[in-house]
């Protein structure tokens, strides 16, 4: 049996914070189209690796931290982000994105005091596996993926 390669689309949206025009969050580098070949046997997951994106954030008089979610109905393949050299804060492990889960932690401590502008490049892996089929026949996997600035 054949496979085709499996085409994960992953649109990426920055929401800025509701507590005020200053405490925002932006993601940079726009969307990311990341395709992944399915292995053509059973074995481990083939993955495909971006850091094309980044996150910009603005430093506050309180300590912060940004959360991630995502939304992805009917999600049939796996994605992680990770924070990459995050200019201030403690990046939390790579965390692996689910349709549907609540705010988890990506970036915590960021001081209050410290540079006006902070920055941490995304590394997005996105796999799949032979199970799980491929794009042409189980369809894409569209993420939107809302990072999130808090007072900690």
């Amino acid at each position: 049996m054949t496979r085709l390669p499996v085409f994960l689309l992953l649109l990426l949206i920055a929401c800025p914070a509701r507590q005020n025009a200053h405490s925002q969050v932006i993601v940079l580098g726009g969307d990311l189209l990341l395709q992944v070949a399915a292995p053509a046997l059973p074995q481990d997951p083939l993955s495909v690796i971006s850091t094309a994106a980044s996150l910009q954030w603005n430093r506050q008089n309180v300590v912060q931290k940004i959360t991630v979610s995502t939304s992805c109905p009917g999600q049939r393949f796996s994605l992680k982000v990770f924070a990459l050299n995050a200019s201030e804060g403690v990046a939390a492990p790579e965390v692996t994105l689910t349709n549907g889960m609540p705010d988890v932690d990506f970036i915590t401590n960021c001081p209050r005091m410290g540079a006006k502008v902070n920055t941490a490049i995304l590394r997005y892996t996105a796999s799949a596996t032979f199970s799980q089929g491929n794009s042409t026949e189980v369809g894409n996997d569209t993420h939107i993926v809302t990072y999130t600035i808090l007072e900690q």
